[in-house]
């Protein structure tokens, strides 16, 4: 069962855009996405609030992350998320085993 939590990181003059180039540009991003377990691990941008970066995390499963957040990643993160003066809103989802039910599957093109 794998577990996405999406990270909205919300800042201003740009930081939250800056937070997710500094994130790629300094490997945190190449490290986190060779972690045992990491399933997706990319930043977007919404179209109408530029202050904002949508972060997509997904794992595996729940130890997945925990050791993910054992690591000495997270103090990296966490200085960059200081040093950028960001807030954050999470939402967190359980993937469904089930996959997508036949009456869904006519409105998606593959």
């Amino acid at each position: 069962m794998a577990i996405t939590v999406n990270i909205y990181y919300s800042g201003m003059d740009g930081n939250a855009k800056k937070f997710a180039e500094e994130m790629v540009s300094s490997g945190v991003v190449s490290d986190i996405r060779a972690e045992d377990g990491n399933l997706r691990y990319e930043y977007f941008f919404p179209m109408d609030d530029k202050e904002t970066v949508l972060l997509i995390d997904s794992w595996k499963d729940q130890h997945s992350i925990d050791v993910h957040h054992a690591s000495p990643m997270m103090d990296k993160i966490a200085k960059l998320r200081e040093k950028y003066d960001l807030h954050m809103k999470v939402e967190r989802y359980v993937s469904d085993e089930a996959g997508v039910p036949e009456s869904d599957k006519a409105f998606i093109k593959e």
